[in-house]
Order: structure tokens, then C-alpha cells, then sequence
């Protein structure tokens, strides 16, 4: 434990807020606040929502988010650690008791697979012994074959000179079976929470990641990506009319700022983003999950 879930928690104390008051300031459910608060992150849905999370709590109770996120980010890496050497230095005695009992439990089903192959080779020794007895019984002596001279060849019965017999061909149809569809997914734009003037959404089951923002009136734009690197030539006010285009498909996620939303729509692989508010300025989080 870091101190990072009690110094949260003695900050919401004393601002008077309960959990269900937190929950309906950040939006974030009343669960991951409370497992945030026991440094217990097992239920969270991913380590980008732990850190929107914990900004978003800081934030609300007037903590500085940023140290916040070092002390959550120290904890990560201590436990990191822990996990990493259990690894590396497993117990002798119990490497020894597990060899033995795998081999205690191999041992019978080793025995067992012996005595079914014996069994496989002594029938089929059987069989072949038999087939060669019967193929040696039912051989006949050979006969001679005697030609009558008045006799016509075979084939020409009739006086025009046809051949006798069914001479038309039958053909084999063969059946294949229908090749199974291919599952197509389609890509889930999920939004998250909002806190302040950032919002958050989720792209999930896409294979790339294209924005298009298109303007109705002069508002100021910018895309940065997770290292807060500038993604359009730079951000600026866009007129009316103005388009941009962007494959962020190389991304863990961008951050947009819309100055006024509704002058700016957003579409992501050619899906609209529904603004959740209608708040200027907003900031457009979009966490891609590939």
C-alpha cells in the first residue's frame, strides 16, 4: 500500500462527500471508486481506466492529480516486482514434489498404454495370419481356354457390325461443403465517463483508427496523441467548412480539444461521436483498445 487510496479517501472526508456523492460528481461507478480506495484494482477494465479513474477522484476532492498518478504508478511497479521474483525463484522442494507426483501420475498411464499396444499388435498378427490362409484356399488351378473358330469375336453379335453391350458412361457427382461464413465484427465506440471538461470513450474491434473532424464555425482544434505530441500540422482555429484527416491507427489514444463542440463534429472510422455534453471547451478522450 502506497498511502494513495487514504489520502483520497481522508480528502473526500473532509469535503463532506460520501461514495454516492463522488459517483454522481465524476460519473465514475461507486465500485471502482471504492476499490481506488483500497488500492484494489483487480475489477478495473484496463490500467488506462485506473489512471482516468484516479485523475478524475483527485480532481473532485482537490488533490494535485499528478502526484496522485506517481504514487498509483510506484505501486504498480512494487508489485510488478513482487511478482517478477516469485517467478524467478521458485521453492526447490516444491519443483522436487511436483516432478515426483507427475511422475507417480504418469507411471500407470504409461503401463496402461503398453498393454493396449501389445493388445493392437497380437490382433492384428491374427488377422493377417488368417487372410493369408484364406487367400491360400480359395486359390483355383487355372484352366485353359479353348477357342471355337465358328464362334464370332466378342462384340460383333450383330450382322452390321455393332458392338453389343451398354457403352454409356455414368458420372460421379460429388458434393462439397459451403465454405462458413466469415465473422465480420463491427467496432464498438463505447463512451466511459466525463470529469470537468474531459470526456472518455473506448474504440474497441476496429483494424484502424481514422478520425475526420468537420467545422460549421470558427472553433479552435487540436489532436494530441498519449505523449501529448501535436498530430495535425498544429492545433489552430478552423474555419467554417474546414476538414481534417487523420490516421491514428499507430496510437494507445488522442486526446481532442474542441473549443466550441457545436461548430465541430468528430467522426471515427466513419462513426459520428456523440458529444454526452454540450460543454466549450471539452476534450475528447478515445482510448483504442486493438
Amino acid at each position: 500500500m502506497t498511502g494513495l487510496g487514504d489520502r483520497l479517501k481522508e480528502a473526500r472526508t473532509a469535503k463532506g462527500y460520501s461514495l454516492d456523492d463522488l459517483q454522481s460528481i465524476t460519473k465514475i461507478q461507486k465500485r471502482y471508486l471504492s476499490g481506488i480506495e483500497n488500492e484494489d484494482y483487480s475489477m478495473m477494465p484496463g490500467a488506462f481506466y485506473v489512471r482516468a479513474f484516479i485523475k478524475q477522484y483527485s480532481e473532485a476532492v482537490g488533490l494535485d492529480s499528478d502526484e496522485m498518478l506517481s504514487l498509483y504508478k510506484e505501486s504498480a511497479m512494487h508489485e510488478k516486482l513482487e511478482e517478477e521474483n516469485a517467478q524467478l525463484t521458485p521453492p526447490m522442494s516444491r519443483s522436487r514434489g511436483l516432478g515426483n507426483s507427475r511422475l507417480n501420475e504418469l507411471f500407470p498411464k504409461l503401463i496402461v498404454a503398453l498393454f493396449i499396444i501389445v493388445i493392437i499388435v497380437v490382433i492384428w498378427t491374427f488377422f493377417q495370419k488368417n487372410a493369408s490362409n484364406k487367400t491360400g484356399m480359395d486359390v483355383e488351378p487355372d484352366n485353359p481356354i479353348t477357342m471355337d473358330s465358328n464362334q464370332p469375336p466378342a462384340g460383333n453379335t450383330d450382322t452390321d457390325g455393332g458392338a453389343s453391350g451398354d457403352d454409356s458412361d455414368k458420372e460421379e457427382t460429388t458434393e462439397t461443403d459451403p465454405e462458413p461464413e466469415e465473422v465480420v465484427k463491427e467496432q464498438a465506440l463505447t463512451y466511459v465517463g466525463t470529469s470537468g471538461e474531459d470526456s472518455t470513450y473506448t474504440l474497441t474491434d476496429a483494424d484502424e483508427f481514422k478520425l475526420k473532424i468537420d467545422t460549421f464555425g470558427d472553433t479552435w482544434i487540436g489532436v494530441q496523441n498519449e505523449n501529448k505530441e501535436e498530430l495535425t500540422t498544429q492545433a489552430r482555429v478552423m474555419k467554417n467548412g474546414e476538414t481534417i484527416e487523420l490516421d491514428v491507427s499507430d496510437v494507445e489514444h488522442v486526446r481532442i480539444r474542441v473549443a466550441v463542440t457545436s461548430f465541430a463534429d468528430i467522426y471515427v472510422n466513419g462513426e459520428k461521436l456523440e458529444y454526452v455534453t454540450d460543454k466549450s471547451p471539452q476534450n475528447i478522450f478515445i482510448e483504442y483498445e486493438k
